[in-house]
Order: structure tokens, then sequence, then C-alpha cells
């Protein structure tokens, strides 16, 4: 029997470089859509891609259609990238997720299980509780985000496991809300999110993830995105 979500689901792709990954990545997403009965739309917002990823979200939307497929470029961080996104959204829930392939994008639990559950404003990915994990990663970079998810606990406090992952599922009005608040760019704006809906007093779920590394492309994790978030994750204490 098909699951049944409540109304239409909008997915947000952020992409840079992502040529590779997102004619499986959509593929994948229609057709755990498609078997679940629900009704979706994927909206690709492309950072000024060399590779070509905008011309292969273009043959996405003759294939899959338009009313399926939106393609839209934006030059700007990751946080006001889904600002951008969300104005095209019409679904009453929101997905934030990667397009390098690193999600599981079997949603159904997500979407309809969890959320429904406990009538969730959001709903998150947690990979630090339950039977999440992380699998591809090295030895630095795990310690690198056990490191700084550990930080956020201790000095934000914001009842949730997992501040730093970008798995997540909103509702609209949520979302447009928090947007609304928070001012950060890149990786703290995850951080952020969560706090702010912690402030306002929106209920958040967890369902335990396991995040895969990249198969194609590289991360774009860097020294400059680790002193980001150090300064985010300071600015959030003293101001929350």
């Amino acid at each position: 029997m098909a699951a049944r979500g409540p109304g239409r689901l909008s997915v947000l792709l952020p992409t840079y470089n992502e040529r590779d990954n997102l004619p499986l990545v959509v593929w994948l997403l229609a057709r755990t859509f498609s078997d679940s009965g629900i009704d979706f739309e994927i909206i690709i917002i492309d950072d000024g891609s060399p590779d070509g990823t905008q011309e292969v979200a273009q043959q996405l939307e003759k294939i899959y259609g338009s009313d399926k497929i939106v393609r839209k470029l934006f030059l700007f961080p990751s946080g006001t990238a889904y600002i951008h996104g969300m104005k095209y959204a019409t679904g009453n829930f929101i997905v934030i997720m990667d397009a390098d392939l690193s999600h599981h994008v079997r949603l159904n639990f997500m979407y309809c299980g969890k959320q429904k559950e406990g009538n969730f404003d959001i709903v998150s990915g947690t990979r630090y509780k339950g039977n999440g994990g992380v699998h591809g990663w090295d030895l630095k970079r795990k310690l690198i985000s056990r490191g700084a998810n550990f930080l956020t606990q201790v000095l934000l406090r914001p009842g949730a496991s997992d501040l730093t992952g970008s798995f997540r599922l909103y509702r609209k009005e949520v979302l447009e809300k928090l947007m609304e608040k928070c001012v950060s760019k890149g990786y703290v704006f995850q951080m952020e999110m969560i706090v702010r809906a912690r402030q306002l007093g929106y209920t958040i779920g967890e369902v335990p993830i396991s995040f895969v590394d990249r198969v194609y492309g590289e991360s774009k994790l860097g020294g400059n995105e680790i002193v980001s978030f150090l300064k985010g994750l300071l600015t959030l204490f003293a101001t929350t």
C-alpha cells in the first residue's frame, strides 16, 4: 500500500559541480516518491557550476517535466541558496539535502512516518543517535565532525543530537520563519536553523541516518569553512 504524506513535497538540491551525481540522485528521488504515491517537485539550485551541471539539469527537466524539475541559478553561499530555492517551492513540506549521494534518498520513513508520528515541525537526520553513522570518511574528518558537534552541544544545548547535518524536512511556513531569523551562511547555517527553531518553540524529531561520503567529485569542506564554523558557533553562543 502506498505511503501517504501531508500534501506536496518540495526537495531543495543546491549543486556545485555535481554533473555526475545529479542524474542518479534525481532518478532515485523520483522513483521513491512515485512508488510511495507522494506528489513532489525537485528544485535544483546551481551555483554556476563550470562542469556542465546546469546542462544536465536542463536535460532532467525535459525528461521528468517542468512540474517535477525546477532549475534555478544562484551564485551565493548555501544558506541563501535555500532562501532562493524556497521562493519557488509549492510543497507543504520542504526537504533540504545534498546532491552528492551522501544522503539516502528513501524519504518514506522521514516524510510519511516520523513527521506524522509526532506531527513535528522539523524532522532532522542524525548521524549521532541510534544506528546513525558515517561511512567513507578518514579519521581526521570524523574527528572534525565529532568535535564540532560536541562543541555545539556543550555551548548551545540545542535539544537535537546533530546540528551540522544538512538532511532535514521542514514545514514550509516554519522554514520561512526560520529563514527570516537566520543570518549565517555556509556550514554555520544548518546549526543556526536548529538553534533558532528551539528558541521559537518548534518541535524537532530525529531520524538516524547513515551518511556516506560522496562517490564522485570532491568535498567542499576546507580550512576556511572550519574557521567560519568556529566564528559562527561563538557568535551564536554570545547571542542566543
